[in-house]
């Protein structure tokens, strides 16, 4: 068995970088996310997919439809385990806020051993992002599917294929409307790109 991933971060909505969007509901992209969302279509169809799943997010759906119109596929499948961190209490807030929460900063230092207010763990995302990608690899071979998700979730599922500890995070970037494709068999897992932005 064998499938080919291909990890796609929405492209961006107006405020990345100013706030903590989180399951906020309503952050839809912006004229930027939407150009982006047209070259992302352009390389994913160039990549053969042949489903998309997407988490239930606003921002997602809209990327998710764009690159299926794109490759002439189906609707996106909507799957809860695509869905955002549960930032709890944090979702909504600027990081000018955050930056003065003792537990923000503890969160950013030390994921692993922390826990986001009424929220979830980082290894709580990590077992949901891989129990989808397990379920989809035993469903049948040679399988290529676009996983379109949010920058953390990405992290997480990535640094479980290198082997690197939940707390690496800071070590690389996914940035939006980018691609990180992952193959998976049954000799194992490797990364084959990163972070690839379509310009």
């Amino acid at each position: 068995m064998t499938a080919t991933f291909f990890l796609v971060r929405h492209a961006a909505h107006d405020s990345v970088g100013n706030y903590l969007a989180g399951r906020t509901a309503g952050i839809t992209l912006g004229e930027a996310g939407r150009a982006q969302v047209q070259r992302l279509g352009q390389r994913l169809r160039r990549g053969d997919i042949d489903e998309i799943y997407t988490s239930p997010r606003e921002r997602t759906r809209e990327t998710a439809e764009g690159i299926a119109s794109a490759c002439g596929l189906a609707l996106p499948q909507i799957d809860a385990a695509l869905d955002e961190v549960d930032f709890g209490n944090w979702s909504g807030k600027t990081f000018e806020v955050l930056n003065d929460d003792p537990q923000w900063r503890r969160w950013n230092t030390t994921r692993s051993l922390t826990r986001t207010p009424g929220g979830e763990t980082m290894l709580d995302v990590q077992t949901r992002i891989f129990g989808l990608i397990e379920t989809l690899v035993s469903d049948g071979n040679d399988r290529r599917i676009a996983l379109v998700s949010h920058a953390d979730v990405i992290k997480a599922a990535v640094s479980h294929v290198l082997g690197l500890p939940i707390d690496a995070w800071p070590r690389f970037d996914i940035a939006p409307a980018s691609v990180t494709t992952v193959v998976i068999g049954d000799w194992g897992a490797k990364v084959m790109t990163l972070n690839e932005v379509t310009l």
